[in-house]
């Protein structure tokens, strides 16, 4: 299976392209700044005396708007963006009165037309560019025929001029979509870095929680054995002892009493087994087995649980339920945690309800309590590695569980989650 990226929203779409936009104007700002101080050197040292405040009195309007550029950068936004045909129009304009007033075509402000264009290649859509180099290039054009002295040297500095305005506007489209193209296949590629280690994290986590369960489950086991290694010998001399005494003659109560006494052993040693049954090391090995076999087994132990007292266990055991296959102390483990669950969630005088049902490919088995339930935000985490809502919880039971029956090819969910009404429900195939 094969990491495939997600697909990108619109909303993060055009936030990727505010967010450029954001950068560009910066560009923007700073050529803008640029143009305007070369300007006022050129106007004041070079240009011709007599039309030096045309010059300065525009240059002035141009610098107000980049100052209002520059107030609207600083509070996140760009000044005119919903509008760039009129900012292009304004340019357009604004730099062809410039060289109208200076000397013309041949004037040192007709290279704003190539800052102009750059700028708007950055920012804008081809199609935004493509429009300004137009516009760009009639006011030149308007600016060559408006000249008294056009000659055929004009007339080619003109066309000449165009063609570079046209090769720059090109050029400049270029690069940008190759600098967008390639800033988006990074952020997808970052994205999709994101997702595999996202995913590579939760793995690991599963592992872990694995390993935590297995190694808890074999300590369990060797402490299991040691202690009914332990109690076993002695229970096993004790039972010898009262047999011998029962097989004498005694008065009838005495042989009643020695009745009782191994009676109680016998219980004793049948719950060491069942302890040692549940910890020891689990077969793997995929049997058929009946179900309600499996439940009595879970209900036989969890009945030496000390939250047990005081509760009730309703079993609705449907007839005939077909076997399945699966390994069979696996599904023990599963039934015995949602048990021992369900009673962690009930109080004293409450209960909860085992109930079994099938259909033609499946046996599904449902654990209701009427419990406390399960608020809303924990509901999505119920399954995930380490997350409890017990204060004693390890929060890999659940985890665990789930891991079990989605390898039995089954699937475990929770169906109700309300105060009264909490049910589990395991569903395995026949």
């Amino acid at each position: 299976m094969t990491d495939e990226p997600e697909e990108i929203p619109n909303s993060e779409s055009e936030q990727a392209d505010a967010n450029w936009q954001l950068s560009v104007e910066w560009i923007t700002l700073r050529i803008r700044w640029f143009g305007l101080i070369v300007g006022y050197l050129v106007v004041n040292t070079i240009a011709a005396p007599d039309n030096r405040l045309y010059l300065n009195g525009m240059l002035t309007v141009g610098f107000g708007y980049a100052f209002l550029d520059w107030i609207w950068h600083r509070r996140g936004e760009v000044f005119l963006s919903k509008f760039p045909l009129f900012v292009s129009l304004m340019e357009a304009i604004f730099i062809g009165l410039l060289c109208y007033f200076d000397k013309g075509i041949d004037s040192f402000f007709r290279y704003y037309y190539f800052l102009s264009l750059l700028v708007c290649a950055i920012r804008y859509s081809p199609m935004v560019a493509y429009s300004t180099f137009a516009l760009h290039a009639t006011s030149f054009s308007m600016l060559a025929f408006s000249l008294t002295s056009a000659s055929v040297d004009h007339l080619a500095t003109m066309i000449l001029m165009i063609v570079f305005m046209g090769w720059t506007t090109w050029a400049s489209i270029a690069l940008t979509t190759l600098i967008r193209q390639s800033g988006e296949k990074l952020s997808e590629l970052n994205r999709d870095l994101e997702l595999r280690i996202e995913r590579r994290t939760k793995d690991l986590q599963q592992s872990q929680a694995l390993l935590v369960q297995q190694e808890k489950q074999a300590a369990f086991g060797l402490l299991a054995a040691g202690i009914a290694h332990e109690v076993g010998n002695p229970l096993a001399a004790i039972s010898s002892l009262v047999q011998l005494m029962n097989r004498k003659e005694l008065d009838p109560q005495m042989h009643e009493r020695l009745g009782l006494i191994d009676e109680q052993l016998l219980r004793i040693q049948r719950t060491l087994r069942e302890l040692i049954e549940f910890s020891r090391p689990g077969l793997q090995q995929v049997t058929r087995f009946d179900v309600h076999d499996v439940i009595n087994n879970a209900l036989n132990i969890a009945k030496y649980y000390k939250r047990k007292k005081g509760k009730s266990i309703q079993t609705k055991f449907a007839d005939n339920l077909p076997q399945i296959s699966a390994v069979r102390d696996q599904i023990l483990q599963v039934f015995l945690n949602l048990i021992l669950n369900a009673l962690d969630a009930t109080e004293e005088g409450e209960g909860i309800t085992i109930e079994t049902t099938h259909t033609d490919q499946s046996v599904i088995i449902s654990v209701t309590d009427n419990g406390r339930g399960i608020i809303e935000a924990d509901r999505s985490k119920l399954f995930e590695p380490y997350f409890t809502t017990k204060s004693t919880g390890t929060g890999l039971g659940l985890f665990i569980s789930k891991n079990i029956v989605e390898q039995a090819n089954g699937r475990i969910e929770l169906l109700e989650a309300q105060p009264r009404q909490t049910t589990f429900s395991v569903t395995l195939p026949i």
